[in-house]
């Protein structure tokens, strides 16, 4: 087993495997499973947390009292980074792209309950020069005696992917236990660090499953050369690195939609239709996207070479409540 880099404890892990029953009768010759990430905590609820174990565990032993991060003005990342912080009773700033959002509410309510100091950016700004603003802000924490930690878009880095290489190995032990063998993988993906975690946990065990990623922004051109970075930059904790190509690493394009964070009415359907046949909720950002991808790619026969089929549920509850108006009852 590979030694991994240190981590504080702060997940409620390991988090549980579902069938879904129904959902799979629809889907004939097929046997989906969903994995509860959303369920890693309430204020942490989602995968993130993995990622921020780690990363925030190597900012505290570099004696940090300052998170800085970004996303967008729904991120999940950047509560989840909030709360972490404030659990820890270090401080968080966060740098959230705002589209013209007036109302806050969601996971930007959130931020400041948990009293996060926000900067918004715009669109333009966050593209191109994101963290040229973080470093500034940094500099800035530094000069008044702080010590601040910048964490990149979704803990989507090096340190960050250690957060699915052990999801990886926790799910399976609990292949062992529920006595299945998962033929597929699948999760939403966003900056590229989920996947890269459970693609290099997946190597280094020499599993068999394929591991896909469904991009909910961007193309799959991207996200292939994303995640070839986060992993040789994971490499450099660890003495073993994977040989791998790109054409590895699966990304499952054109379900992105109207982009990132925008829903299409039939998205919002399929979360709706969802949750009232399984009782699970997905957000309209990351999973809601991702399974719908999934659930099309099925029906369509492109994922027919695979019966048992594993979803990772990343979380994303409060990035639904902005959405309601857009819902049809």
């Amino acid at each position: 087993m590979m030694k991994l880099p240190a981590k504080i404890e702060i997940a409620n892990l390991p988090t549980k495997i579902e069938k879904l029953d129904r959902l799979s009768k629809s889907l004939e010759g097929h046997e989906i499973y969903i994995k509860r990430d959303d369920q890693t905590g309430t204020e942490i609820a989602g995968n993130k947390v993995r990622k921020l174990e780690y990363s925030v565990k190597e900012a505290l032993n570099q004696g940090c009292d300052y998170l800085i991060t970004c996303g967008g003005v729904q991120s999940n990342h950047a509560r989840a980074t909030a709360a972490v912080a404030a659990k820890l009773g270090i401080k968080s700033f966060l740098v959230l792209r705002n589209k013209g959002e007036k109302k806050v509410e969601g996971n930007c309510f959130l931020d400041q309950v948990l009293g996060a100091q926000l900067r918004f950016i715009t669109a333009d700004e966050y593209s191109n020069h994101r963290m040229d603003i973080m470093k500034e802000i940094k500099a800035e924490l530094d000069r008044k005696g702080h010590k601040a930690y910048i964490i990149p878009e979704g803990a989507s880095n090096g340190i960050g992917t250690f957060g699915y290489y052990n999801a990886m190995e926790e799910i399976l032990k609990q292949e062992e236990e529920m006595g299945i063998k998962f033929d597929a993988i699948v999760m939403a993906v966003g900056s590229g660090g989920t996947y890269a975690g459970l693609f290099y946990g997946n190597k280094i065990n020499e599993n068999s499953a394929k591991i896909f990623g469904v991009n909910v922004c961007d193309d799959a051109q991207h996200f292939k050369e994303a995640i070839e970075n986060i992993l040789h930059e994971s490499f450099q904790y660890t003495d073993q690195p994977i040989e791998f190509t790109k054409e590895e690493i699966n990304i499952i394009d054109g379900y992105v939609g109207k982009g990132y964070a925008l829903s299409r009415p039939e998205e919002l359907k399929f979360i709706h239709e969802l949750a009232k046949l399984e009782g699970v909720i997905l957000d309209p950002v990351y999973t809601g996207k991702a399974m719908y991808g999934l659930v099309e790619e099925i029906k369509k026969g492109n994922l027919k070479d695979y019966k048992n089929i594993l979803f990772i549920h990343t979380g994303g509850l409060f990035g639904l409540f902005p959405k309601q108006d857009q819902f049809s009852f």
